[in-house]
């Protein structure tokens, strides 16, 4: 019997690179291991870390960065192609404008701008989700999925890829908060907030997924719907990611 893979790969530059595979699935199924990876930005991997991710056969980067974001911490890695899909932070921008107001900021107002963050995963950057499983329903595999901090539109993405394939809510919630065990904050990337604010910013919690799938329910009526019409995922679809990412 061969030893169980690691999910989380420490890498030197990047603390919160993982792997969405080993998930069970209801129908009895498993998540392929070393196809799909989750991870924080790219732009600070050592020599160790490139050729890991060489021995991964990683071949795609889907890159939920911003256009200012990516500027600033390119991919080093010219065999992995890119593929931008922004997603505008807009978190340290809401907070600057409360704190303009003369409002003391709280950890209240830095959660609240985070479950606001997330409802506009869905309300304004479905179509960049739709675009990610485009890829996924491509040969681009093994793959990574990031963001910056790899916690917020990842987590997003990751949580809705494992609802497509069947995973239960209480593993995606697992995964999702695995972040808090492995993402360290990138000391070079400050900010005048808060060290109170700013450990919140730095975390995941379940009130801020939940805040994302509560604006599917109110603008789609349910998961199955926005799969279907916000993301274009009908039953062809769903059945080529299961053939493709799933095992058993």
């Amino acid at each position: 019997m061969s030893a169980p893979l690691d999910r989380h790969l420490n890498l030197s530059g990047a603390s919160n690179f993982r792997d969405l595979g080993g998930y069970p699935t209801a129908d009895g199924r498993t998540v392929r291991w070393r196809q799909i990876f989750r991870s924080n930005h790219l732009g600070h991997l050592t020599e160790d870390d490139a050729a890991l991710l060489r021995q991964l056969g990683v071949r795609s980067a889907l890159d939920f960065r911003g256009t200012e974001e990516r500027t600033a911490a390119q991919c080093g890695m010219p065999e992995i192609t890119v593929h931008s899909l922004p997603v505008e932070p807009t978190v340290v921008a809401s907070l600057r404008a409360i704190v303009a107001t003369g409002t003391p900021l709280s950890t209240d107002h830095a959660i609240a701008v985070m479950r606001e963050s997330y409802s506009g995963y869905v309300q304004h950057n479905t179509q960049r989700y739709r675009t990610l499983f485009k890829h996924l329903l491509e040969d681009s595999a093994p793959l990574v999925i990031h963001c910056t901090a790899g916690k917020d539109r990842t987590g997003f993405a990751c949580a809705l890829i494992l609802h497509t394939l069947g995973v239960s809510q209480d593993t995606i919630s697992e995964d999702y908060l695995l972040t808090n065990r492995f993402y360290r904050r990138d000391p070079n990337h400050s900010t005048d907030l808060p060290d109170e604010i700013r450990q919140v910013l730095g975390s995941v919690r379940e009130a801020f997924l939940a805040a994302a799938f509560e604006a599917i329910d109110a603008d789609y009526g349910d998961l199955k719907t926005y799969l279907r019409e916000g993301l274009g995922l009908g039953k062809a679809e769903r059945a080529h990611l299961e053939a493709r990412y799933l095992q058993g």
